[in-house]
């Protein structure tokens, strides 16, 4: 029986706090439990899954061993077209699997910052930029513990955002877009990847704490994001969804959609109401031309 979801907003935020610090712990171990993410367990599934997310052989043998922890739903480094000299801010950063792929992109002249409001988490990718750093030779990483409704980041201070699977974890998503428009420098660009609804799922699902923590229970409309990233100052939205993904976890046999395909409608699957949904937008006032990494 599924552990209900219930009480204000920092109560939602407990419950997915201690289930990324569980990931991220059982990940240490090579394993995770069933369920509690928004993919499989294993360190070759989320290598496949990244493969399918459009992630090339060489950035994946090139990350720090156990940043990649299958907890894509896209690929917004490629989608964010990074450039030498940018500074890149990741929102949800996890073990730092996009971050290290944006360090390699922005280079020694740019910076790429992951945000992650889970110390375990935190902890796990400052290790891993250890290895980063001796493997590249740049010193052009970091890691801030905090919430993505209240980044530790300066106003204007980013050329580009970035964020995959991560924001329908947000019990204030409108705060959410709020401060990524704060952020960003003028011109400054989005590109993130998440899981949206493409109608309203059944109450069952919704009150699954498994769900929620695995990226679906949180999820709101397609047009809700897309209104929320207008209503924060964002223009130039527009919106990619990827069907694909919600499939594959079905055909994965991914323990989370098993579990909502009992739930569901007779004749109804997941893909039905869920899909991974590309966002890019851009912050008005300029061009953001990644040439000066500014104070962040």
């Amino acid at each position: 029986m599924s552990t209900k979801m219930s009480g204000p907003i920092h109560a939602v935020r407990d419950k997915v706090r201690e289930g990324y610090a569980r990931i991220a712990e059982e990940t240490c171990a090579g394993s995770r439990g069933p369920g509690v993410s928004c993919r499989g367990s294993t360190a070759q599934e989320a290598d496949t899954l990244a493969r399918d997310l459009g992630y090339s052989v060489e950035e994946l043998k090139a990350l720090p061993e156990g940043a990649n922890m299958g907890l894509s739903c896209g690929n917004p480094a490629a989608l964010a077209g990074l450039k030498a000299g940018e500074v890149a801010l990741d929102l949800g950063s996890g073990g730092g699997f996009d971050v290290f792929i944006a360090g390699r992109k922005v280079g020694a002249t740019g910076r790429a910052i992951g945000v992650d409001m889970t110390a375990e988490m935190l902890g796990k990718a400052r290790r891993n930029a250890e290895s980063y750093r001796q493997q590249t030779g740049l010193d052009n990483v970091e890691f801030r513990l905090g919430e993505i409704e209240h980044l530790p980041v300066a106003d204007n201070s980013v050329d580009v955002i970035i964020s995959n699977c991560v924001i329908n974890l947000s019990p204030d998503k409108r705060q959410v877009w709020r401060e990524m428009t704060r952020v960003l420098k003028p011109g400054g660009r989005v590109a993130v990847s998440d899981i949206v609804l493409l109608k309203p799922l059944p109450p069952e699902i919704l009150k699954m704490v498994e769900a929620l923590i695995g990226c679906v229970a949180g999820a709101v409309l397609a047009s809700d994001t897309e209104r929320m990233a207008r209503e924060a100052g964002l223009m130039d939205v527009k919106l990619t969804p990827k069907p694909g993904y919600a499939e594959a976890m079905s055909d994965w046999e991914d323990p989370l959609y098993r579990r909502i395909i009992e739930h569901l409608p007779p004749g109804t699957k997941p893909a039905d109401y869920i899909t991974s949904l590309e966002v890019q937008a851009q912050k008005p006032g300029g061009e953001c031309r990644g040439t000066s990494r500014g104070q962040s």
